[in-house]
């Protein structure tokens, strides 16, 4: 059973940990070892993660097994002022994959969604992140192919992927 709880500005240790574990992992062998760092530094840094929580850009929650904390998610509702759930972020600890905790958390992101007046969640995933089979076997389809500049001459080659609820 699973958990999941808002994050604070207090569990930022927390979620730098979790990036810190499943980023390399995740992304080692789509991204170069200075782009991850650049982008671990850029996305999860104290100040940015700070500035995310307390100016509710995105509201954070762990996700707690019995034992410990073994992930986090971070979405906004409303995005873009339209009856959209955006999931900017979720991770799960890589011991954790097959055992259907992302089935259940996007479960229960759905279920925020709809308290929400949402009626779609949508999410970025790398074009070459093995994940995108997991999210079209979740329902979630390709809508877009974009590319972002995030800065330091490095991109994000990313699809835009949404799934009505």
């Amino acid at each position: 059973m699973i958990t999941i709880t808002e994050a604070f500005v207090e569990d930022i240790a927390k979620i730098q940990e979790i990036a810190n574990i499943t980023w390399p992992i995740t992304y080692g062998e789509i991204l170069t070892k200075e782009q991850l760092d650049y982008m671990l530094d850029l996305i999860y840094s104290d100040e940015a993660l700070s500035k995310q929580i307390q100016n509710k850009e995105q509201l954070f929650y762990l996700i707690s097994d019995s034992e410990s904390v073994i992930g986090f998610i971070g979405i906004e509702h409303n995005y873009k002022s339209e009856a959209i759930t955006k999931i900017h972020k979720i991770y799960l600890l890589p011991e954790t994959q097959g055992k259907g905790y992302g089935k259940i958390v996007f479960e229960e992101i759905g279920k925020m969604a709809l308290e929400n007046n949402s009626n779609e969640l949508l999410l970025n995933v790398n074009r070459f992140n093995t994940a995108l089979n997991f999210y079209k076997k979740l329902g979630f389809e390709i809508k877009e192919t974009v590319d972002i500049e995030i800065g330091n001459g490095y991109l994000m080659e990313d699809y835009v992927m949404g799934k009505l609820i």
